[in-house]
């Protein structure tokens, strides 16, 4: 069994080669050319194609706590239908990426990813036989990457059973396997991912079987400190309407900032709803301003907001 801290450290290593971010961005929207799952979102990145982003939504819609569940239920049935065109909405991107601010979508995610992801690699992985944290979490990275029993099998026949081996010789064996298998793969996508097996070849060789903290995973530190952190680009406050917003230094950023430019997108504008406000939110907003016969100084007043948060 992994403690607390094991598992989050694991997930925390997957959640850097998914998103860039140790705690994970429960806000990105993603579509990578080649990729067969399209619309891709959340923490640990789940897709349309797959029916797992399908299932995430209608179980954040489901809970009567969720602050955009209105608003993401009229979605959907295009999400069921695996509407290819979903990938190209702008403001449904928009809407996915201000749902990292509700607490209610950020637990809906971790108990999401530890039932579909976590909890079955875990479990695929003590049934193999592997019981250090670097082990299971190269299993995990595999589940959540895909094809974890295909590379079982073929570093299996490769170079031989875990029982031969050992653990960490065979764990070791199955990274290299991946990674030539990665690097070799017909799709860019996968052939662009070796970065991942080349981290773990890392700590594998650094000894970190344990993964004690502190330790550095791709240039980030995860760490006590930063396992306890807010989780990036999510947004507590200020509360719509209790400020004006214009552009200073440093940016403005925050919970209203987000709304006001998810407002703006519903409207047409094609604005990114990062919580940002920047020259180019200025800008839209001299144009929307305009649009509707305001003055077009690029300040949104608390009336505005309050007008564009719905």
């Amino acid at each position: 069994m992994l403690t607390p801290t094991q598992k989050q450290t694991a997930q925390s290593i997957v959640n850097l080669f998914e998103t860039g971010a140790v705690l994970g961005h429960y806000g990105n929207v993603t579509v990578i050319p080649g990729d067969t799952g399209h619309l891709t979102f959340g923490r640990s990145q789940t897709t349309l194609c797959s029916g797992n982003l399908l299932d995430l939504l209608q179980r954040y819609c489901g809970n009567d706590g969720a602050r955009f569940g209105d608003k993401l239920s009229g979605w959907l049935a295009r999400f069921e239908a695996v509407d290819l065109s979903l990938d190209d909405d702008l403001h449904l991107h928009n809407l996915l990426r201000a749902t990292a601010d509700d607490p209610v979508m950020r637990e809906t995610q971790d108990l999401f990813f530890d039932e579909v992801y976590w909890e079955p690699a875990a479990k695929a992985a003590d049934n193999f036989g592997i019981k250090s944290a670097l082990g299971v979490a190269v299993v995990y990275d595999s589940w959540v990457h895909g094809s974890w029993k295909t590379l079982r099998d073929m570093t299996n026949q490769k170079s031989g059973p875990i029982a031969t081996l050992g653990e960490r010789a065979w764990i070791k064996a199955y990274v290299e396997t991946r990674r030539s298998w990665l690097a070799n793969h017909s799709r860019s996508d996968l052939r662009g991912t070796t970065y991942r097996m080349d981290a773990f070849l890392r700590l594998i060789e650094q000894g970190y079987w344990g993964l004690a903290l502190p330790l550095v995973v791709r240039g980030e530190e995860i760490s006590l400190a930063t396992l306890r952190a807010m989780p990036p680009g999510c947004y507590d406050g200020p509360q719509p309407g209790t400020r004006s917003i214009a552009l200073q230094t440093p940016l403005a950023r925050g919970l209203d900032v987000r709304l006001l430019q998810l407002g703006m997108s519903g409207r047409g504008v094609a604005i990114k709803a990062d919580g940002i406000f920047g020259q180019t939110s200025v800008n839209l907003l001299k144009r929307f301003q305009a649009s509707q016969g305001l003055p077009a100084n690029g300040i949104a007043t608390p009336q505005q907001i309050s007008e564009l948060v719905d």
